[in-house]
Protein backbone atom coordinates (compact mmCIF):
# COMPACT_ATOMS: atom_id res chain seq x y z
CA UNK A 1 0.00 0.00 0.00
CA UNK A 2 1.01 3.50 -0.71
CA UNK A 3 1.16 6.29 2.14
CA UNK A 4 1.01 9.99 2.51
CA UNK A 5 2.92 11.23 5.65
CA UNK A 6 2.72 14.38 7.02
CA UNK A 7 5.70 15.16 9.68
CA UNK A 8 7.73 17.36 11.45
CA UNK A 9 11.68 17.60 10.54
CA UNK A 10 14.28 18.28 12.97
CA UNK A 11 13.84 21.89 12.40
CA UNK A 12 9.93 21.60 13.21
CA UNK A 13 8.92 22.30 9.56
CA UNK A 14 6.21 20.54 8.09
CA UNK A 15 7.16 18.00 5.15
CA UNK A 16 4.83 15.60 3.34
CA UNK A 17 6.26 12.40 1.76
CA UNK A 18 5.20 9.50 0.39
CA UNK A 19 5.84 5.96 1.64
CA UNK A 20 5.34 2.01 0.37
CA UNK A 21 4.23 -0.16 3.15
CA UNK A 22 2.20 -3.21 4.31
CA UNK A 23 0.66 -1.35 7.02
CA UNK A 24 0.06 2.10 8.41
CA UNK A 25 2.14 1.12 11.56
CA UNK A 26 4.97 -0.07 9.04
CA UNK A 27 4.66 3.49 7.56
CA UNK A 28 4.92 5.55 10.50
CA UNK A 29 8.27 3.76 11.69
CA UNK A 30 9.93 4.35 8.43
CA UNK A 31 8.92 8.00 8.87
CA UNK A 32 10.60 7.81 12.58
CA UNK A 33 13.52 5.88 11.35
CA UNK A 34 14.26 9.31 9.07
CA UNK A 35 13.84 11.46 12.42
CA UNK A 36 10.35 12.51 11.69
CA UNK A 37 7.32 13.45 14.03
CA UNK A 38 4.26 11.91 11.86
CA UNK A 39 1.03 13.71 12.73
CA UNK A 40 -0.97 12.69 9.79
CA UNK A 41 -0.96 9.54 7.55
CA UNK A 42 -2.99 9.11 4.71
CA UNK A 43 -3.62 5.70 2.73
CA UNK A 44 -3.62 5.40 -1.08
CA UNK A 45 -6.96 6.85 -2.53
CA UNK A 46 -7.66 9.63 0.49
CA UNK A 47 -8.57 8.00 3.07
CA UNK A 48 -6.84 8.76 6.66
CA UNK A 49 -5.67 5.75 8.26
CA UNK A 50 -6.34 7.06 11.30
CA UNK A 51 -9.37 9.44 11.35
CA UNK A 52 -11.34 9.95 8.04
CA UNK A 53 -12.50 13.53 7.63
CA UNK A 54 -16.12 14.54 6.52
CA UNK A 55 -15.18 15.53 2.89
CA UNK A 56 -12.84 16.99 1.13
CA UNK A 57 -12.01 20.41 2.50
CA UNK A 58 -14.34 19.36 5.53
CA UNK A 59 -13.61 19.71 9.12
CA UNK A 60 -13.66 17.00 12.05
CA UNK A 61 -12.98 17.86 15.38
CA UNK A 62 -11.90 14.20 16.01
CA UNK A 63 -8.98 14.56 13.16
CA UNK A 64 -8.09 17.74 13.98
CA UNK A 65 -7.87 17.14 18.01
CA UNK A 66 -6.08 13.52 16.61
CA UNK A 67 -3.46 16.18 14.84
CA UNK A 68 -3.32 18.75 17.95
CA UNK A 69 -2.21 16.56 20.13
CA UNK A 70 0.39 14.76 17.72
CA UNK A 71 1.70 18.36 17.49
CA UNK A 72 1.83 18.85 20.85
CA UNK A 73 3.47 15.76 21.82
CA UNK A 74 6.28 16.70 19.40
CA UNK A 75 6.96 19.50 21.45
CA UNK A 76 4.93 22.41 19.78
CA UNK A 77 3.48 25.16 22.05
CA UNK A 78 -0.76 25.57 21.02
CA UNK A 79 -0.24 28.40 18.48
CA UNK A 80 2.72 27.00 16.49
CA UNK A 81 0.77 23.62 16.70
CA UNK A 82 -2.09 25.30 15.14
CA UNK A 83 -0.27 27.58 12.51
CA UNK A 84 1.39 24.05 11.40
CA UNK A 85 -2.01 23.04 10.66
CA UNK A 86 -3.34 25.92 8.82
CA UNK A 87 -0.41 26.00 6.94
CA UNK A 88 -1.01 22.17 5.85
CA UNK A 89 -4.69 22.74 4.78
CA UNK A 90 -4.58 25.96 2.90
CA UNK A 91 -7.77 26.08 1.49
CA UNK A 92 -11.24 24.86 2.71
CA UNK A 93 -13.35 24.96 5.30
CA UNK A 94 -10.50 22.88 7.74
CA UNK A 95 -8.36 26.22 6.67
CA UNK A 96 -11.50 28.95 7.36
CA UNK A 97 -11.75 27.05 11.00
CA UNK A 98 -8.14 26.92 12.37
CA UNK A 99 -7.62 31.00 10.87
CA UNK A 100 -10.75 31.62 12.99
CA UNK A 101 -9.38 30.28 15.80
CA UNK A 102 -5.51 31.78 15.49
CA UNK A 103 -7.56 35.10 15.12
CA UNK A 104 -9.41 34.43 18.36
CA UNK A 105 -6.26 33.44 19.88
CA UNK A 106 -3.89 36.38 18.70
CA UNK A 107 -6.85 38.70 19.53
CA UNK A 108 -5.96 37.37 23.64
CA UNK A 109 -9.03 34.92 23.78
CA UNK A 110 -8.96 31.45 25.44
CA UNK A 111 -8.25 28.56 23.33
CA UNK A 112 -11.71 27.44 24.80
CA UNK A 113 -13.29 30.63 24.20
CA UNK A 114 -12.03 30.41 20.61
CA UNK A 115 -13.44 26.58 20.24
CA UNK A 116 -16.78 27.84 21.67
CA UNK A 117 -17.15 30.51 18.63
CA UNK A 118 -17.37 27.59 16.16
CA UNK A 119 -20.49 26.07 17.45
CA UNK A 120 -21.23 24.25 14.49
CA UNK A 121 -18.24 22.38 14.25
CA UNK A 122 -17.30 21.58 18.08
CA UNK A 123 -20.00 20.38 20.50
CA UNK A 124 -20.41 21.44 24.00
CA UNK A 125 -18.78 18.46 25.53
CA UNK A 126 -15.12 19.61 23.54
CA UNK A 127 -15.36 23.37 24.66
CA UNK A 128 -15.86 21.97 28.37
CA UNK A 129 -13.06 19.19 28.29
CA UNK A 130 -11.05 22.71 26.75
CA UNK A 131 -12.05 25.28 29.00
CA UNK A 132 -10.95 22.42 32.17
CA UNK A 133 -8.10 21.74 31.11
CA UNK A 134 -7.17 25.41 31.09
CA UNK A 135 -7.67 25.66 34.61
CA UNK A 136 -5.51 22.30 35.24
CA UNK A 137 -3.07 23.17 32.31
CA UNK A 138 -3.27 19.75 30.77
CA UNK A 139 -4.38 19.97 27.52
CA UNK A 140 -2.53 16.80 26.17
CA UNK A 141 -4.25 14.80 28.82
CA UNK A 142 -7.51 16.63 28.04
CA UNK A 143 -7.44 16.10 24.16
CA UNK A 144 -6.07 12.45 25.00
CA UNK A 145 -9.07 11.46 27.20
CA UNK A 146 -11.49 13.31 24.83
CA UNK A 147 -9.86 11.05 21.62
CA UNK A 148 -10.26 7.73 23.96
CA UNK A 149 -14.14 8.58 24.68
CA UNK A 150 -14.89 9.32 21.03
CA UNK A 151 -13.47 5.94 20.33
CA UNK A 152 -15.05 4.08 23.04
CA UNK A 153 -18.64 5.85 21.95
CA UNK A 154 -17.98 4.31 18.54
CA UNK A 155 -16.30 0.80 18.64
CA UNK A 156 -20.20 -0.42 19.99
CA UNK A 157 -21.58 1.20 16.89
CA UNK A 158 -19.28 0.35 14.82
CA UNK A 159 -19.57 -2.82 15.58
CA UNK A 160 -23.77 -2.86 15.32
CA UNK A 161 -23.20 -1.45 11.87
CA UNK A 162 -20.32 -4.14 10.76
CA UNK A 163 -22.68 -6.80 12.16
CA UNK A 164 -25.78 -5.64 10.14
CA UNK A 165 -23.97 -5.12 6.86
CA UNK A 166 -24.47 -9.12 5.75
CA UNK A 167 -27.83 -9.49 6.74
CA UNK A 168 -28.56 -6.07 4.84
CA UNK A 169 -27.62 -7.26 1.78
CA UNK A 170 -28.53 -11.12 2.23
CA UNK A 171 -32.07 -9.29 3.63
CA UNK A 172 -31.79 -7.14 0.00
CA UNK A 173 -30.44 -9.60 -2.94
CA UNK A 174 -33.47 -11.77 -1.61
CA UNK A 175 -36.05 -9.00 -2.27
CA UNK A 176 -34.43 -8.41 -5.34
CA UNK A 177 -34.83 -12.39 -6.71
CA UNK A 178 -38.49 -12.29 -4.92
CA UNK A 179 -38.99 -9.14 -6.77
CA UNK A 180 -38.12 -10.77 -10.26
CA UNK A 181 -39.95 -13.92 -9.97
CA UNK A 182 -43.13 -12.69 -8.89
CA UNK A 183 -43.09 -8.87 -11.23
CA UNK A 184 -41.20 -10.29 -14.36
CA UNK A 185 -41.19 -14.68 -14.34
CA UNK A 186 -44.70 -15.57 -12.59
CA UNK A 187 -46.40 -13.13 -15.18
CA UNK A 188 -44.91 -14.99 -18.14
CA UNK A 189 -46.19 -18.32 -16.70
CA UNK A 190 -49.39 -17.07 -15.88
CA UNK A 191 -49.79 -16.64 -19.76
CA UNK A 192 -48.39 -20.26 -20.59
CA UNK A 193 -50.85 -21.59 -18.17
CA UNK A 194 -54.02 -19.31 -19.59
CA UNK A 195 -55.81 -22.24 -20.84
CA UNK A 196 -55.45 -24.80 -17.97
CA UNK A 197 -56.25 -22.38 -15.08
CA UNK A 198 -59.98 -24.56 -13.87
CA UNK A 199 -57.15 -27.64 -13.24
CA UNK A 200 -54.12 -25.47 -11.38
CA UNK A 201 -53.58 -26.23 -7.54
CA UNK A 202 -55.40 -23.54 -5.21
CA UNK A 203 -52.51 -21.57 -4.25
CA UNK A 204 -51.01 -21.80 -7.86
CA UNK A 205 -54.03 -20.33 -9.02
CA UNK A 206 -53.17 -17.28 -6.93
CA UNK A 207 -49.76 -16.83 -7.61
CA UNK A 208 -50.94 -17.04 -11.24
CA UNK A 209 -54.26 -14.54 -10.86
CA UNK A 210 -51.47 -12.03 -9.57
CA UNK A 211 -49.00 -12.61 -11.67
CA UNK A 212 -51.78 -11.86 -14.99
CA UNK A 213 -52.63 -8.88 -12.81
CA UNK A 214 -49.12 -7.69 -12.50
CA UNK A 215 -48.78 -7.60 -16.47
CA UNK A 216 -51.64 -6.25 -17.14
CA UNK A 217 -51.29 -3.60 -15.07
CA UNK A 218 -47.50 -3.08 -15.00
CA UNK A 219 -47.16 0.73 -15.37
CA UNK A 220 -49.62 1.75 -12.84
CA UNK A 221 -47.91 -0.64 -10.68
CA UNK A 222 -44.37 0.55 -10.96
CA UNK A 223 -45.23 4.14 -10.87
CA UNK A 224 -47.35 3.50 -7.56
CA UNK A 225 -43.67 1.42 -6.20
CA UNK A 226 -41.83 4.25 -7.41
CA UNK A 227 -44.49 6.61 -4.89
CA UNK A 228 -44.31 4.21 -2.31
CA UNK A 229 -40.56 4.45 -1.90
CA UNK A 230 -40.68 7.95 -2.34
CA UNK A 231 -43.01 8.79 0.49
CA UNK A 232 -41.21 5.79 2.53
CA UNK A 233 -38.40 7.63 2.37
CA UNK A 234 -39.75 11.41 3.05
CA UNK A 235 -41.27 9.79 6.66
CA UNK A 236 -38.45 7.69 7.28
CA UNK A 237 -36.59 11.60 7.33
CA UNK A 238 -39.13 12.90 9.54
CA UNK A 239 -37.67 12.99 13.31
CA UNK A 240 -41.50 12.23 14.69
CA UNK A 241 -41.38 9.19 13.09
CA UNK A 242 -38.13 8.01 13.44
CA UNK A 243 -38.61 9.01 17.47
CA UNK A 244 -42.08 6.35 17.45
CA UNK A 245 -40.20 3.82 15.77
CA UNK A 246 -37.62 4.50 18.04
CA UNK A 247 -39.85 4.15 21.30
CA UNK A 248 -41.62 1.02 19.61
CA UNK A 249 -37.99 -0.83 19.66
CA UNK A 250 -37.49 0.08 22.72
CA UNK A 251 -40.78 -2.05 23.87
CA UNK A 252 -39.68 -5.49 22.36
CA UNK A 253 -38.50 -7.64 25.12
CA UNK A 254 -34.84 -7.97 25.26
CA UNK A 255 -34.10 -6.20 22.52
CA UNK A 256 -35.43 -2.85 24.39
CA UNK A 257 -33.20 -3.43 27.83
CA UNK A 258 -30.07 -3.70 25.73
CA UNK A 259 -30.71 -0.72 24.06
CA UNK A 260 -31.50 1.42 27.51
CA UNK A 261 -27.67 -0.41 28.32
CA UNK A 262 -26.34 1.22 25.38
CA UNK A 263 -27.50 4.23 25.84
CA UNK A 264 -26.48 4.24 29.68
CA UNK A 265 -22.80 3.58 28.49
CA UNK A 266 -23.01 6.60 26.36
CA UNK A 267 -23.76 8.54 29.39
CA UNK A 268 -21.76 7.11 32.13
CA UNK A 269 -18.67 7.25 29.64
CA UNK A 270 -19.28 11.01 28.90
CA UNK A 271 -20.16 11.86 32.19
CA UNK A 272 -16.65 10.38 33.55
CA UNK A 273 -14.60 12.18 30.96
CA UNK A 274 -15.95 15.51 31.79
CA UNK A 275 -15.38 14.60 35.64
CA UNK A 276 -12.51 13.83 35.18
CA UNK A 277 -11.31 16.81 33.21
CA UNK A 278 -12.71 18.85 36.16
CA UNK A 279 -16.28 19.90 35.23
CA UNK A 280 -18.90 19.70 38.52
CA UNK A 281 -20.95 17.02 38.34
CA UNK A 282 -24.34 18.77 37.95
CA UNK A 283 -23.00 20.38 34.79
CA UNK A 284 -21.84 17.39 33.55
CA UNK A 285 -24.80 15.70 33.61
CA UNK A 286 -26.48 18.70 31.96
CA UNK A 287 -24.23 18.82 29.29
CA UNK A 288 -24.78 14.58 28.57
CA UNK A 289 -28.74 15.21 28.04
CA UNK A 290 -28.59 15.52 24.42
CA UNK A 291 -26.71 11.94 24.28
CA UNK A 292 -30.07 10.03 24.99
CA UNK A 293 -32.76 9.00 23.87
CA UNK A 294 -35.80 11.85 24.19
CA UNK A 295 -37.78 9.54 26.99
CA UNK A 296 -34.83 9.18 29.19
CA UNK A 297 -33.99 12.67 29.18
CA UNK A 298 -36.84 13.66 31.99
CA UNK A 299 -35.59 11.30 33.74
CA UNK A 300 -31.55 12.15 33.68
CA UNK A 301 -33.59 15.68 34.86
CA UNK A 302 -35.09 14.19 37.91
CA UNK A 303 -31.66 12.96 38.89
CA UNK A 304 -29.96 16.03 38.07
CA UNK A 305 -32.65 17.83 40.84
CA UNK A 306 -32.05 15.20 43.42
CA UNK A 307 -28.16 15.87 43.45
CA UNK A 308 -29.06 19.40 44.29
CA UNK A 309 -30.86 18.07 47.13
CA UNK A 310 -28.33 17.01 48.37
CA UNK A 311 -28.23 13.22 47.25
CA UNK A 312 -25.28 11.34 45.57
CA UNK A 313 -25.34 10.56 42.33
CA UNK A 314 -25.17 6.53 42.16
CA UNK A 315 -28.67 7.33 44.55
CA UNK A 316 -29.91 9.92 41.98
CA UNK A 317 -29.53 7.79 38.83
CA UNK A 318 -30.68 4.45 40.69
CA UNK A 319 -33.97 6.42 41.81
CA UNK A 320 -34.65 8.20 38.04
CA UNK A 321 -33.76 4.73 36.64
CA UNK A 322 -30.67 5.58 34.91
CA UNK A 323 -28.88 2.68 36.96
CA UNK A 324 -28.25 -0.81 36.43
CA UNK A 325 -27.74 -3.48 39.16
CA UNK A 326 -23.47 -3.18 38.16
CA UNK A 327 -23.84 0.45 37.41
CA UNK A 328 -25.42 1.51 40.68
CA UNK A 329 -22.72 -0.80 43.17
CA UNK A 330 -20.01 0.83 41.25
CA UNK A 331 -20.97 4.11 41.67
CA UNK A 332 -21.48 3.77 45.37
CA UNK A 333 -17.42 2.47 45.39
CA UNK A 334 -16.78 5.24 43.15
CA UNK A 335 -18.21 7.75 45.69
CA UNK A 336 -16.37 6.20 49.18
CA UNK A 337 -12.50 6.17 46.32
CA UNK A 338 -13.36 9.83 45.05
CA UNK A 339 -12.73 8.79 42.02
CA UNK A 340 -16.22 8.75 40.36
CA UNK A 341 -14.91 9.91 36.90
CA UNK A 342 -12.89 6.61 36.37
CA UNK A 343 -15.20 4.50 38.09
CA UNK A 344 -17.94 5.91 35.41
CA UNK A 345 -15.57 4.88 32.77
CA UNK A 346 -15.23 1.61 33.77
CA UNK A 347 -18.66 0.57 34.32
CA UNK A 348 -19.42 2.04 30.66
CA UNK A 349 -16.39 -0.15 29.40
CA UNK A 350 -18.06 -2.90 31.20
CA UNK A 351 -21.76 -2.09 29.53
CA UNK A 352 -20.36 -1.50 26.01
CA UNK A 353 -18.59 -5.20 26.54
CA UNK A 354 -21.90 -6.62 27.42
CA UNK A 355 -23.64 -5.34 24.09
CA UNK A 356 -20.95 -6.18 21.81
CA UNK A 357 -21.43 -9.75 23.32
CA UNK A 358 -25.46 -9.43 22.76
CA UNK A 359 -24.85 -8.16 19.28
CA UNK A 360 -22.56 -10.62 18.61
CA UNK A 361 -25.06 -13.50 19.91
CA UNK A 362 -27.70 -12.05 18.20
CA UNK A 363 -26.15 -11.49 14.75
CA UNK A 364 -25.33 -15.38 14.31
CA UNK A 365 -28.47 -16.17 15.87
CA UNK A 366 -30.44 -13.76 13.47
CA UNK A 367 -28.15 -14.81 10.32
CA UNK A 368 -29.49 -18.50 9.70
CA UNK A 369 -32.83 -17.37 10.22
CA UNK A 370 -33.08 -15.42 7.64
CA UNK A 371 -31.31 -17.44 4.90
CA UNK A 372 -33.76 -20.10 5.99
CA UNK A 373 -36.45 -17.14 5.54
CA UNK A 374 -35.57 -16.06 2.31
CA UNK A 375 -35.06 -19.41 0.86
CA UNK A 376 -38.32 -20.99 1.75
CA UNK A 377 -40.19 -17.92 -0.25
CA UNK A 378 -37.83 -18.11 -3.11
CA UNK A 379 -38.84 -22.04 -3.16
CA UNK A 380 -42.13 -21.59 -2.87
CA UNK A 381 -42.55 -19.39 -5.20
CA UNK A 382 -40.32 -21.80 -7.81
CA UNK A 383 -42.24 -24.63 -6.59
CA UNK A 384 -46.01 -23.32 -7.17
CA UNK A 385 -44.76 -22.12 -10.83
CA UNK A 386 -43.97 -25.43 -11.38
CA UNK A 387 -46.33 -27.51 -9.91
CA UNK A 388 -48.42 -27.91 -12.88
CA UNK A 389 -45.61 -28.89 -14.82
CA UNK A 390 -45.36 -31.60 -12.11
CA UNK A 391 -48.81 -32.30 -12.15
CA UNK A 392 -48.88 -33.00 -16.43
CA UNK A 393 -45.81 -34.67 -16.04
CA UNK A 394 -47.71 -37.41 -13.90
CA UNK A 395 -50.71 -37.20 -15.79
CA UNK A 396 -48.84 -38.50 -18.99
CA UNK A 397 -47.18 -41.16 -17.39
Amino acid sequence: MHFSIHALDPRQQVVALKLEAPSEALAREQARSRGLAVFCVEAKGGGLAALRPRGRGGFSAALFSFELLSLLEAGLNLVEALQTLAEKDTHGERHEVLSSMLEAIHRGEPFSQAVAGLARHFSPLYVATVKAAERTGSLREALSRYLACQEELERVRKKVASASIYPAILTLVGALVLAFLVFYVVPRFARVYEDMAGTLPFFSQLLLAFGSFVGSHALPLGIALVLSISVAGWAFSRPALRAWLSTQLWRVPGLGERMRTYQLARLYRTAGMLLRAGVPALRALEMVDGLLAAHLRPRLAAARRLIEQGRPMSAALDAAGLATPVASRMMRVGERSGDMGQMLSQIARFHDDEVARFVEWFTRAFEPVLMATLGLAIGLVVVLMYMPIFELAGSLK
